[in-house]
C-alpha cells in the first residue's frame, strides 16, 4: 500500500504491516520524532488525566504559529481530531499519525493546509491505553493487542463530557476551548449489525445543531463528504444503530448524540462534529485506511468550505439570544424519513448450537443493495425560554468551577442584593435504579416556575447567556435538559428534607394553623373528601399542613439556580 513507504518515519502499524497498534509510549515518541523532523509540527503537554500522565496536543500548522487563537484570527479552519477515547478502538490513533506525517512532508498535501490547521489528541484515554490486553474486544478483528474501554478509574470517557467526573475531561475542556474547533472528529470502532461498509459516520444531529449550520451539515457537508470518501474507495453510510435485527427490516434511525457524548458536547459550542465508527469485523488495516480516507476527506472539505463554516458558526451563535425558545430535550420523529441506498448482508434466523434458541446470522455470501428508510429528523420534547442570565449562589462551587473551565464568562455581585427572578421548584423526576457511570442519574424531570424576590449575597455569580458559552449554560443549568447538572446529581442535596416535625407536638400547632388560615383549611378538607388514602393517613395530613406552613424549609426541592428574565 502507498502508505507503507520506507523512506520516512514509520508507525508501529506500518512496521507490523497493519497488524499492530502503537502503545502509548510509542505513539507519543512517534509524534516527538515527527516534530523534530518537521518544522510544521508541534507537540505540547496539557493537563493531567486520571492515569497521572498528561494529555498531549499535536498541531500541524504551515505558518508555524502553533497558536490556535492566532489561527482563528487569520480565518483559518481548525480541525480537532480526538483519538483513543476507547483505546480498544485504535484506528484513529494510527490514521492520525500517518495523516500528520504525510501532510507535513508532501508538497501536494501542503497546498490543502494554506487555510487549514489540524490539531490532534494522540490518545485521550491514557489509563485505558496502558491497560493493554488481547481479549476485551471480543468481537473485533485486530489489532493483536489494544487498550481497554474504561479509563484509570474505570469511567467511560465518552459519557463524561457534561458530568466531568474525571481529570481527563477537565483537561479536555482546556484543549477544546484553546482549539475552538470548527470541525471536531472523534474516532471509534463500532459494535452492532453486519454490513458491507468498513466505515460509518455519526454527524452532529442537524435539528439539534439548528439554524443554517444544521441545514449545511445535512444538505451540503455530509453528502459531499460521503461522495469524496466513496471516490477514495471507502464507501460510507450513517452509523447503523440496531440491535439483534437487520437494518433493512424497518430501516434505522440516527443515534442522538446527547451532550454527554463528545460530538453532543461540541454542538453546544457550534462545532460541526463527526463520530466515526469503523466496523469491528473488517480487518484492522482496512479500518485504519478507511479512517485515514475520512480524515483526509474532511481536510479537503475544510479547505473548500472553511470560510462558510466560520460564518455559519458566528450566525448560529448570534441567533442564540435571550427570549428565544431553545429545545433542551429531543425525540425521534418517526413520521419523517429519507430513503438511503444501503449495502448489507441478508440476515436469517437459525437454531443456536449453544442455547437451542433462534439466533441471527448474517450471510456474507448473500450481499444486497436496497433502498431503506433512514430516520434522522428529531423534534423538541422540552423547550425553555432562554433567560438573560443565571444567578448561582457561590456555595455551589463545584458547578461554578465546571462552568468556568468551559469558558463561561461571569460577574459577581458586589453587595448583598434582593433580586426579582424566576425560580424553579423540582416537581417530579425519576431516578435510575441501577448505577450508570458512577451516578444514579435523574430523568423526566418536571419543574414548577414562579417569579419572586430572592436574597443573594455579595460574591454570588451571574452568568449572562449573551456569550459564546450561552448554549452550554442553558443545556447544563436547565433542570429539564437531558444532560443537565440536575439530572447528573449535582443538586441532590436539595431533594432531601433537612428539618421535620414531631407529630405529638405539631398536632396542636396544626390545629391552630387551620383555625387561622381559611384557604388552607378549605383545601385540606377538600383533599380529605376527594382522596380516601389521604383521609386514612393521619401522618400525611399533618405533613400536608406542615408543608403549607411557615415552618416548612424553603430549600427543600428549591432548585438553587435562578433565572434573570427581561
Amino acid at each position: 500500500h502507498s502508505l507503507f513507504a520506507q523512506d520516512k518515519l514509520l508507525s508501529t502499524f506500518e512496521k507490523s504491516e497493519g497488524k499492530e497498534t502503537g502503545t502509548y509510549t510509542e505513539t507519543i515518541a512517534f509524534y516527538k520524532q515527527l516534530a523534530e523532523k518537521s518544522p510544521n509540527i508541534s507537540i505540547t503537554k496539557k493537563g493531567l488525566t486520571d492515569s497521572g500522565l498528561p494529555l498531549h496536543l499535536v498541531i500541524l500548522d504551515l505558518d508555524k504559529d502553533f497558536d490556535l487563537r492566532k489561527s482563528h484570527q487569520k480565518k483559518k479552519t481548525v480541525i480537532l481530531i480526538n483519538n483513543g477515547i476507547h483505546p480498544g478502538e485504535p484506528d484513529g490513533i494510527e490514521a492520525s499519525k500517518m495523516l500528520l506525517r504525510n501532510y507535513s512532508e508532501k508538497a501536494e498535501k501542503n497546498e490543502l493546509l494554506d487555510d487549514v490547521v489540524i490539531a490532534v489528541i494522540p490518545i485521550y484515554n491514557i489509563g485505558g491505553s496502558l491497560n493493554r490486553n488481547e481479549y476485551t474486544r471480543a468481537n473485533q478483528n485486530g489489532p493483536l493487542s489494544y487498550g481497554f474501554r474504561g479509563n484509570a478509574r474505570n469511567y467511560d470517557l465518552n459519557r463524561d463530557f457534561i458530568k466531568a467526573d474525571t481529570k481527563n475531561t477537565l483537561s479536555f475542556y482546556e484543549i477544546f476551548h484553546e482549539v475552538n474547533p470548527d470541525i471536531f472528529i472523534d474516532t471509534h470502532v463500532s459494535n452492532g449489525a453486519d454490513y458491507q461498509y468498513t466505515i460509518t459516520h455519526l454527524a452532529t444531529q442537524h435539528n439539534k445543531m439548528g439554524g443554517d449550520l444544521g441545514v449545511f451539515i445535512e444538505e451540503q457537508f455530509t453528502p459531499q463528504l460521503e461522495q469524496i470518501i466513496k471516490d477514495k474507495g471507502s464507501e460510507i453510510t450513517p452509523y447503523v444503530n440496531v440491535f439483534n435485527t437487520t437494518p433493512d427490516q424497518s430501516g434505522f434511525s440516527q443515534f442522538l448524540d446527547r451532550p454527554r457524548y463528545s460530538t453532543g458536547y461540541s454542538t453546544l459550542f457550534h462545532s460541526i462534529g463527526f463520530m466515526i465508527e469503523t466496523h469491528m469485523l473488517k480487518p484492522f488495516d482496512e479500518r485504519v485506511h478507511a479512517t485515514y480516507n475520512f480524515l483526509e476527506s474532511v481536510v479537503e472539505l475544510a479547505d473548500t468550505h472553511g470560510s462558510d463554516i466560520k460564518q455559519l458558526r458566528l450566525k448560529r451563535e448570534a441567533f442564540f439570544a435571550a427570549g428565544n425558545l431553545h429545545p433542551v430535550s429531543w425525540s425521534i420523529d418517526k413520521s419523517v424519513s429519507k430513503d438511503i441506498t444501503f449495502k448489507g448482508y441478508e440476515g436469517v434466523k437459525k437454531e443456536s448450537t449453544v442455547t437451542g434458541k433462534m439466533r441471527l446470522v448474517y450471510e456474507r455470501d448473500m450481499p444486497y443493495t436496497k433502498t431503506i428508510p433512514y430516520y434522522n429528523t428529531f423534534k423538541p420534547e422540552v423547550e425553555v425560554q432562554i433567560p438573560s442570565a443565571y444567578i448561582i449562589p457561590q456555595g455551589w462551587y463545584e458547578v461554578i468551577e465546571i462552568l468556568k473551565l468551559n469558558g463561561a464568562v461571569f460577574s459577581r455581585l458586589q453587595r448583598d442584593t434582593t433580586i426579582n427572578v424566576e425560580a424553579y421548584r423540582i416537581d417530579k423526576f425519576e431516578t435510575s435504579q441501577s448505577p450508570y457511570e458512577g451516578h444514579y442519574p435523574h430523568s423526566n424531570t418536571m419543574v414548577e416556575k414562579e417569579k419572586r424576590e430572592v436574597d443573594f449575597k455579595a460574591g454570588d455569580y451571574i452568568f449572562y447567556t449573551n456569550q459564546f458559552a450561552g448554549r452550554y449554560l442553558v443545556e447544563v443549568l436547565e433542570p429539564q435538559a437531558s444532560d443537565s447538572f440536575f439530572n447528573w446529581n449535582y443538586f441532590d442535596t436539595i431533594l432531601q428534607q433537612k428539618e421535620h416535625f414531631s407529630p405529638y407536638v405539631f398536632e396542636d400547632e396544626a390545629y391552630k394553623i387551620l383555625q387561622e388560615n381559611d384557604a388552607l383549611r378549605i383545601a385540606f378538607n377538600d383533599k380529605k373528601e376527594s382522596d380516601p388514602n389521604f383521609e386514612d393517613n393521619w401522618y400525611a395530613q399533618l405533613d400536608y399542613i406542615y408543608k403549607n406552613s411557615k415552618y416548612y424549609e424553603p430549600a427543600h426541592m428549591q432548585y438553587p439556580v435562578y433565572r434573570l428574565v427581561d
